[in-house]
């Protein structure tokens, strides 16, 4: 009896018993203003929870200082003293952008009439817009080449290093010891990678690998000449005809064309490179 009469007792309990359709606590906060906290909070290591608070402010966004700080702690953001004081890879190197430089070597093996000869190629790469020169081409990339490069790079009138602070290069010997005392009186210091950290000079890097699979290991490299013009034709494309990912599919330096004649295509290496684009009407 004693079960049954509870059973009953919890069955009239249930008809009477509403739930109730208010939630316990504050609201959540919205997602998109969590994120653009996290934003401001990234983007601004020394600011604290009341600047971040005045600055959401401004774009008629009202939340406490408190709520700033549970977002921060949710996330896994030290506070402004201790923030600020942490400086990422990605902003130290553009914070210096402007002013850096990378150099590296890449070799071709030319058929020529003594047989097959390695070729050496020296390129710069300009890291904040991505563009190359090339510094050129030889078999012996001695000290009075390199001293030669140097010159060239320094020149008053159209050197590429004169508006630079840095010039990354990789231990090679053959970046030799009067190519740096070269560069360095002229107010560029040459910065080395460390010992065995190949990925370093990335960006010097990743230019040799499209010269490679694009260009040269495509066509069979006959003479000097013939080298000296396939990279002269790829570097002209690669400056203003190619898409690059790393600046969002964009053009490095793109000519202006009109956006509404007829669609025409610049063809080089024989039409190994193709470039469209649209005619003035």
């Amino acid at each position: 009896p004693d079960t049954l009469l509870r059973w009953y007792r919890n069955i009239v309990a249930a008809k009477w018993t509403f739930k109730s359709e208010r939630k316990k606590g504050r609201p959540g906060i919205d997602r998109d203003i969590e994120q653009l906290v996290m934003r401001m909070l990234e983007e601004n290591p020394p600011w604290g929870s009341d600047r971040i608070v005045r600055a959401l402010s401004n774009l008629g966004i009202r939340i406490t200082d408190t709520t700033v700080d549970n977002i921060r702690k949710r996330n896994g953001l030290d506070p402004a003293p201790k923030r600020s004081t942490k400086i990422n890879w990605d902003t130290f190197l553009k914070a210096h952008w402007e002013g850096l430089l990378a150099a590296d070597f890449f070799t071709t093996e030319v058929l020529c009439l003594r047989g097959i000869v390695r070729f050496y190629t020296l390129f710069v790469i300009e890291l904040a817009t991505g563009s190359v020169i090339i510094c050129g081409t030889t078999v012996s990339p001695d000290g009075e080449w390199m001293k030669q490069v140097a010159r060239q790079l320094t020149d008053v009138f159209d050197g590429i290093c004169l508006s630079k602070t840095h010039l990354i290069i990789d231990r090679d010997t053959k970046f030799t010891e009067s190519f740096k005392h070269l560069l360095q009186s002229y107010g560029v210091e040459p910065v080395l990678c460390p010992v065995q950290a190949p990925k370093c000079n990335a960006y010097a890097e990743r230019f040799v690998r499209p010269v490679k699979y694009e260009c040269l290991n495509r066509i069979i490299v006959l003479g000097e000449k013939h080298l000296e013009l396939a990279i002269n034709q790829y570097l002209k494309y690669y400056n203003a005809e190619r898409n690059h990912q790393g600046i969002e599919n964009q053009l490095i330096k793109p000519e202006i064309f009109s956006r509404d004649g007829d669609i025409s295509s610049k063809k080089r290496l024989g039409g190994m490179l193709t470039y469209y684009y649209r005619q003035a009407a």
